[in-house]
């Protein structure tokens, strides 16, 4: 399983930031959609970094309520890590799970086409799980 497998579930709408918006700005989104990150993208459409509500929480921390007006630039992981479409499931799991983070952009010929949650990636693998059962359990049955 793949993480096409993911995006083709639940769609390539992806959420961004530009490097002008504010903390502030990026919170509206986060709460507007639901969501906990946005990727921040220049105006050709290349990853930047990501801001995730764990950053926020950091800026928060550190400066006050005055850092809700600093630039996403300030407070985004700027090293980002990404996937691709042909990942696997249990790859990029392990890859989220060691780097702690909850979500990773998808890219295709260095272009963002999607988002992943940690969320996403673990009902897919629990779907395949819950099949496998199911597929032994009925083999067992008919034997």
């Amino acid at each position: 399983m793949t993480v096409a497998r993911i995006l083709a579930g639940k769609g390539h709408a992806i959420i961004t930031a530009s490097p002008h918006q504010t903390i502030r700005d990026v919170a509206d989104t986060l709460a507007k959609h639901r969501i906990g990150a946005v990727v921040v993208c220049d105006a050709d459409g290349a990853v930047l970094g990501i801001l995730s509500e764990r950053d926020i929480v950091r800026a928060v921390s550190a400066g006050g309520g005055a850092a809700l007006s600093d630039p996403v630039t300030q407070h985004m992981t700027k090293k980002v890590v990404t996937t691709g479409e042909q990942a696997s499931v249990e790859e990029t799991m392990e890859t989220m799970t060691q780097g702690r983070f909850r979500h990773i952009p998808v890219l295709r010929d260095g272009k963002l086409i999607g988002v992943i949650s940690i969320g996403d990636v673990v009902k897919v693998r629990v779907e395949s799980i819950e099949n496998e059962h199911r597929a032994l359990r009925e083999y067992i049955a008919s034997a």
